[in-house]
């Protein structure tokens, strides 16, 4: 029995997204939650917070993405030329977000303010695009000939733009739950009252997003409430009223590092959840990761390469967490 070299790297790919949505949406998080918290000093911890570790989180974007280009070189393909504007849009914002990062602590007192603007700008703009490419890639692309075949707008349904305000609200729950970890005091305090409101958006977002998904798409349907897939894939709602509740529960008390790894599990069962919706297909709505695999050779080699870089980075991005670990305080600076 040969290797599987196509689901190898699904699994590879799907953790390089999922390491991302959870590493760099806290960060970005933080820029969505600037308006909230007008005082320099405030703005100055929240940034100092991940001021040593954001530029890494990126990492597995990037992975993400080259592991589709070099293991579904066709989904790479046709999802670009579905998603082109929005995945623009995505970039254009996490540039704004990072050079606002840099500059902000170089900037004088009165220009200061035109990178907070930059910063919360493409934070929620990055966040945004993100949210809608996934609500659009749900939905479904629409393939002719092994090419896309759609609009230059077909990724801007009801839906997707339903799911980038909810990846806002879960991006802010990533966020206020990193500063109930990473910041005391008064600011601690009012993260607690952030973190609690965006649980509660980020759980009625899950509902409805549960609701809606099944019945757009009958195939979604059938996979999630045919039996006994009903029973194996129970736990996942389960699990989600689970964390939800103690996520609330710990949160309103003197909790730190708890708050935070339930919103960690919260998003991770949304992925999840959405994961078992399209598995296996690459391109939804029938292109499976097989059909869109490229030459067993290829897959081969990329992947001796992957297997030597991804523990190079979890050791260097676990370092940099544990070197920068603890609470940040007033005065505490990074640039």
């Amino acid at each position: 029995m040969g290797i599987d070299l196509p689901l190898i790297w699904a699994v590879i790919i799907l953790f390089g997204i999922m390491m991302y949505v959870i590493m760099d949406g806290f960060d970005l998080g933080i820029g969505i939650l600037f308006p909230f918290f007008p005082r320099k000093e405030d703005r100055d911890i929240m940034m100092n917070t991940v001021a040593p570790v954001w530029d890494g989180n990126e990492t597995w974007l990037v992975l993400g993405g080259a592991g589709l280009l070099a293991a579904f070189p066709t989904a790479y393909g046709i999802v670009l030329s579905a998603f082109y504007l929005p995945i623009i849009l995505m970039l254009i914002g996490l540039v704004f977000r990072g050079v606002a990062f840099e500059f902000r602590f170089k900037a004088s007192e009165r220009r200061r303010h035109w990178w907070d603007k930059a910063f919360i700008g493409g934070s929620a703009l990055a966040t945004f695009a993100q949210g809608v490419t996934l609500g659009a890639y749900i939905g479904g692309i629409e393939v002719r000939e092994g090419s896309y075949s759609g609009g230059a707008f077909d990724w801007l349904t009801p839906f997707s733009v339903f799911t980038g305000v909810a990846l806002l609200a879960a991006y802010a729950l990533l966020g206020s739950t990193w500063l109930v970890m990473k910041t005391e005091g008064e600011l601690l305090a009012r993260m607690r009252v952030v973190a609690r409101r965006a649980a509660w958006a980020v759980a009625s977002a899950i509902a409805v997003i549960s609701i809606w998904t099944p019945l757009s798409d009958p195939r979604i349907a059938e996979r999630w409430f045919s039996l006994p897939n009903l029973f194996y894939f129970a736990p996942v709602p389960a699990l989600v009223a689970l964390f939800l509740y103690l996520l609330m529960r710990t949160v309103g008390r003197d909790a730190h590092a708890a708050p935070f790894v339930c919103a960690l599990a919260l998003v991770f069962l949304g992925y999840t959840g959405l994961g078992i919706s399209l598995w296996p297909n690459v391109i939804p709505p029938a292109t499976s990761i097989w059909d869109a695999a490229a030459p067993a050779q290829s897959m081969g080699f990329a992947l001796v390469g992957a297997l030597l870089i991804i523990p190079v980075i979890l050791m260097y991005t676990a370092w940099g967490y544990y070197v920068f670990r603890g609470k940040v305080r007033s005065g505490s600076g990074y640039h």
